[in-house]
């Protein structure tokens, strides 16, 4: 028996991975977070599978449904928004599994900020720019913020931020980077990146606030950084005609029919 943890991606069902799918489609029990994951995902379950949400449960609640389908042998797959690796809370989960002898196995999902630069239509990354990209939030009721971590600091090196779970703050956000990037730095907020509804507002810090108002809720991801006028940057040498590239030697027999 294995608990196979499974990105499902920011929200369209389609940006599955073809390893969590299948995963999905061989398991009896899947136990999924139903308030951030498509009902379409669960279409892959097998017929007469145990399919629990897990949105009102607490931890020991969820381990013991996981430790129900050990005694049965019977494989579990648990279904996260995202990707795992950040803030999906499979750590305490993971732990508690080590504990207990069970085995578990980790799939990646399309992660909310590539969700959302791909809503823009861009790259976050642009030479002469940024050359990182900062994935953090602000404090909250779950999960404080040890004490290094802040936006200010992020802020010093000039990188692209994307600050998640945290547009309750937006007001105050704005006002504290407007210190470092500038009040013209442009800003984008993107809501339920590729869901039906997803909804984009663009502005400034000095202007975001204002334009969002009190219209999003917590799966809003706010992009911060001069990348995002996508304008002003240097062309990379990765393409350059004179750039030494090992696999630019004898280019046309790369060219394939």
């Amino acid at each position: 028996m294995t608990v196979h943890f499974i990105g499902a991606g920011p929200g369209a069902p389609d940006l599955l991975t073809l390893r969590g799918r299948d995963l999905i489609a061989v398991c009896p029990v899947c136990l999924y977070a139903g308030s951030l994951i498509p009902e379409a995902v669960l279409a892959h379950c097998p017929p007469g599978a145990r399919i629990v949400n897990t949105a009102p449960m607490d931890l020991d609640a969820i381990v013991a449904e996981i430790m129900a389908a050990h005694a049965e042998g019977l494989d579990v797959a648990r279904l996260h928004s995202g990707d795992l690796s950040v803030w999906s809370a499979m750590g305490e989960q993971v732990r508690r599994l080590r504990a207990l002898d069970i085995p578990y196995t980790v799939t990646p999902g399309v992660p909310s900020f590539a969700a959302a630069a791909a809503t823009l239509g861009m790259e976050l990354t642009l030479p002469g720019l940024a050359q990182s990209l900062v994935l953090t939030r602000t404090g909250g009721r779950a999960s404080p913020m040890p004490g290094g971590e802040t936006l200010a600091n992020f802020a010093a090196t000039g990188a692209t931020l994307a600050i998640h779970l945290s547009i309750h703050r937006l007001g105050e956000v704005a006002a504290e980077l407007a210190a470092y990037y500038g009040a013209d730095c442009p800003v984008a907020v993107v809501w339920r990146a590729t869901w039906p509804d997803e909804r984009v507002v663009r502005g400034t810090l000095a202007t975001i606030a204002a334009e969002v108002g009190e219209t999003m809720e917590r799966t809003a991801l706010i992009l911060v950084g001069r990348t995002l006028a996508q304008e002003g940057f240097a062309e990379s040498r990765l393409y350059a005609a004179d750039y030494d590239r090992r696999f630019r030697a004898g280019r046309a027999d790369m060219v394939r029919e």
